[in-house]
């Protein structure tokens, strides 16, 4: 396996451009249009409570993890993703738990997501992690698909 790096997306970045681009092209290709970023991901990733890690192999993103912690308490997993060739390569499990970190020197007490319930892959990882699920969301996604919220919480200091 070639070697990898988790890199954080900042604002000025020389290849901001390139890397959004990227993204954008995997947000499409993986979530259905309704669920899709990609028209506003841009503005997404510029608000002042968000960050966004991705995963970089030989020049390429291979997967990108969002999040946000919209008061001193909590953060939020808004996305993750691997393109399809990276996945089951440790990609996911590398980025969330970077992004967990991050959230962590924010002092947060709890981090959470929503996953769809059939994607057991995706519920797997974050149980592996610690999240434990919290309750099951109807309508979520849409009028026909539920999703989990899930948490995990830290001890405050």
């Amino acid at each position: 396996m070639a070697d990898w790096e988790i890199i954080e997306l900042h604002r000025n970045s020389g290849n901001w451009g390139k890397v959004v681009e990227e993204i954008v092209r995997i947000e499409k290709r993986i979530f259905p249009k309704h669920e899709s970023l990609a028209k506003s991901f841009e503005e997404e990733v510029k608000k002042k409570n968000s960050g966004l890690l991705y995963s970089q192999i030989g020049g390429e993103v291979a997967g990108y993890v969002m999040y946000s912690w919209p008061s001193s308490l909590y953060a939020s997993i808004t996305k993750l993703a691997v393109k399809e060739n990276y996945r089951r390569q440790g990609h996911g499990e590398a980025l969330l738990k970077a992004a967990i970190e991050k959230c962590k020197t924010r002092n947060i007490h709890r981090i959470s997501l929503h996953v769809d319930p059939s994607r057991i892959t995706a519920m797997n990882l974050y149980k592996k992690l610690g999240f434990q699920v919290d309750s099951l969301v109807e309508c979520y996604y849409s009028s026909d698909r539920n999703a989990y919220r899930m948490f995990m919480d830290f001890d405050a200091d």
